[in-house]
């Protein structure tokens, strides 16, 4: 086939493709123009998923009328003027492609008129072409409306989603851009009907109010803003048990920009390292503010990627940001409602005692809590703690009852000890090393060919946690010392166990890799499990030590320690309130 030059039909809807994606792509576009002309109410209409409809109204600055055909023009743009202007950026549109682009592939009504005009002006475009033109009358500001879209690229349309699930897209894009510019008032109407408003009074957490709903917006923490040099973090975060099941409650604003970026992203989970259970996501709304000269914003034609010239020092503010405010104002779960009544008394669930240790093992103690838990999280200051407990009794042989100042606590001791002893390892690794117990007789293990492979790829990890095996052929281990944590428990089934947890495919614990994992299950199968009956003393010493770790309000897996039913609860369900 000989080479030619296509068309400029042709190719205004190839580099339309680019731009728009979708209908929530028109969305976008045409909410970052009404936001660059100084819109403070802007409302978005869509129909049919906004394939059928979307007009966009804004109250801004309008366009000059000697201008609307030239702003329909590739490349034409009031945003910047030469290559020099890309390194600082401070509007939200400045490629020149969006108005073009989206009258390539739809027909588009532009009706605009700025302050010091009597009369507006409204332009057809169909096809990348101008039908029609005439003078009306029209408040300040523009309207415009995409009838029809992709009416032309049939290929593009047939792959569109279910309307439900294009306009569910457009929802979400003017609901993160209310979050970014709480000052301005959002409207959407979808099919005729009001899906979403925010107040525009200036406040986010109206605007999350709005979004999420009050409690669920009660539930958030305000990371108030904080930052080093330039960098500046601030917004709402949830704390460890308000999650979700994928990274879309994550919003990222770059200079109110919203991004979508794996670093930032990354950088919030690891702040929730061993405070989210296994496979959840946290909810959040995190601005980042920083001079325009350090973000690179032309990465992409939808500018929804976007580059830092210090990524490193971005990381750590986000990550430093969120961790401080979760160690200062995560609350403890508190119990919402009663429990349904059971039918019968409940008893506690048996767990068989740990099998007898090898013959030739050392003798070892039936149960460790230890003397002194040695506070070694990640980053972030030592916040509210747990109140001042004291025990009551034991509930099924899993719960440890204990009275505070504001209610009554249920603690899991499972879930308690295992934050304990996670604190302990990491703080004994970092001071003077694992404490390791050598065995009277080395005790054979057969490995099976996952747990083999994943034992050869770390060996040097087993060994600074305080392993000690050595090859005896094949799939055949001598285990000749362990962590002295491990305690009673069966050392050849706790080290497998451990292997398979640590060696698990899939999202694992927020913010973990292979060796966090694994001293997670460490830790987790050295404590005391559900089931076991705990002496008084052994209460109150648990709780003593939980009280003194930087994170006692979770496990090293993200559970819950303990949760609250407060005195005004109480006295409600005795109707005594």
């Amino acid at each position: 086939m000989p080479i030619r030059v296509l068309a400029s039909e042709v190719a205004s809807q190839i580099a339309a493709g680019e731009v728009i994606e979708r209908p929530a792509s028109v969305v976008k576009e045409l909410l970052e123009n009404a936001l660059d002309a100084g819109a403070s109410e802007v409302a978005v209409e869509i129909r049919g998923g906004g394939s059928r409809l979307i007009r966009v109204i804004d109250n801004g600055a309008g366009i000059p009328l000697g201008e609307v055909e030239l702003a329909f023009q590739r490349h034409a743009t009031s945003k910047i003027a030469s290559a020099e202007d890309l390194s600082h950026i401070t509007t939200l549109g400045f490629r020149g492609e969006a108005l073009p682009s989206i009258a390539a592939v739809a027909k588009v009504t532009l009706l605009t008129r700025p302050a010091d005009e009597e009369l507006g002006l409204s332009l057809l475009v169909q096809g990348g072409r101008v039908v029609k033109k005439e003078r009306r009358g029209s408040p300040v500001g523009t309207i415009v409306t995409v009838e029809n879209l992709f009416y032309n690229t049939p290929a593009r349309r047939k792959f569109l989603k279910a309307e439900a699930t294009e306009a569910g897209h457009s929802s979400d894009l003017v609901t993160r851009y209310a979050m970014a510019y709480p000052a301005v008032r959002f409207t959407l109407l979808n099919e005729g009907r009001t899906a979403f408003r925010s107040p525009g009074s200036g406040s986010l957490y109206e605007v999350l109010v709005a979004a999420y709903g009050l409690e669920l917006a009660k539930q958030l923490l305000e990371i108030r803003e904080q930052g080093e040099g330039e960098v500046r973090i601030s917004g709402y975060m949830g704390g460890p048990s308000t999650h979700r099941s994928n990274a879309r409650g994550i919003t990222l604003l770059v200079n109110g920009r919203w991004v979508r970026d794996p670093l930032l992203s990354h950088a919030l989970r690891e702040a929730y390292h061993t405070l989210l259970p296994s496979g959840r996501y946290p909810l959040a709304v995190l601005r980042i503010d920083l001079p325009p000269e350090e973000v690179d914003v032309n990465v992409h034609p939808a500018k929804a990627e976007v580059r830092f010239r210090s990524s490193g020092l971005i990381f750590e503010a986000i990550q430093r940001a969120a961790r401080r405010t979760l160690s200062e104002s995560a609350p403890i779960p508190v119990v919402t409602r009663p429990a349904v009544p059971s039918t019968g008394p409940r008893m506690g669930r048996w767990i068989p005692a740990a099998p007898r240790p090898e013959p030739g093992a050392a003798p070892r103690p039936q149960r460790e809590l230890p003397a002194q838990a040695i506070a070694a999280e990640p980053a972030g200051e030592v916040g509210p703690k747990v109140p001042p407990l004291r025990v009551l009794g034991q509930l099924g042989l899993t719960y440890v009852i204990a009275e505070g100042p504001h209610g009554m606590y249920l603690i899991d001791q499972h879930a308690a000890h295992e934050r304990v002893l996670y604190e302990r390892l990491l703080g004994e690794r970092a001071v003077r090393g694992i404490n390791s117990q050598s065995l009277l007789e080395p005790i054979p293990i057969e490995l099976t060919p996952a747990e083999a492979t994943t034992l050869e790829e770390n060996p040097q990890a087993l060994a600074a946690w305080g392993f000690d095996l050595e090859p005896f052929g094949g799939r055949q281990y001598l285990l000749r010392s362990m962590p002295a944590i491990l305690g009673r428990v069966d050392p050849a089934r706790a080290l497998r166990e451990i292997l398979d947890d640590a060696a698990r495919e899939g999202p694992g614990v927020a913010g973990s890799g292979w060796e966090a994992r694994f001293v997670i299950g460490l830790a987790c199968h050295s404590a005391v499990r559900a089931g076991e009956a705990l002496s008084e003393s052994e209460m109150r010493e648990l709780i003593r030590q939980l009280e003194s770790t930087r994170s006692p309000r979770t496990c090293a897996h993200g559970r819950p320690t303990m949760i609250h039913l407060s005195q005004e609860q109480l006295e409600r369900e005795f109707g005594r309130r």
